[in-house]
């Protein structure tokens, strides 16, 4: 039997969804008005998806979980990759703290993005919608 292109990134998978920044519920809408790297409203998400209704802030303070998420990756990606630059490849620890800063700078916005997509889709099971069907008064 031929295996068709199985892939976790596929449409009805989370990888999916946290990745690309889409629904968690139905996987069609985009959670941001802009793309990832246009510095416009970088942080502005959209009220609810516009295919299924779901909103993507369900509640007040809904992201504080987000803010754990992202700092305790931040707190190993940091440590990991200054202690990669001083001791392995042998930088100073100025040179590396340095170049630690512009790669956050760079990637800040992702980031935030990535832990808010991460929370709501831990909080929100994919349920595509059946044709001919459309939620939009979702909660």
């Amino acid at each position: 039997m031929k295996q068709s292109g199985m892939s976790i990134f596929k449409k009805n998978s989370k990888l999916y969804s946290i990745f690309g920044f889409k629904c968690p519920k139905c996987h069609e809408t985009d959670m941001f008005y802009t793309p990832t790297f246009s510095f416009k409203r970088p942080f502005e998400m959209k009220e609810r998806c516009e295919n299924c209704g779901q909103r993507f802030e369900p509640e007040p303070g809904f992201y504080y979980g987000a803010m754990f998420i992202s700092y305790i990756f931040m707190g190993f990606f940091c440590l990991g990759f200054t202690a990669f630059f001083r001791w392995i490849v042998g930088w100073s620890i100025n040179g590396s703290f340095l170049l630690l800063l512009a790669v956050v700078a760079l990637f800040l916005v992702y980031i935030f993005r990535l832990a808010r997509a991460i929370w709501i889709n831990l909080n929100v099971r994919y349920d595509p919608p059946q044709e001919g069907r459309r939620d939009l008064g979702a909660e």
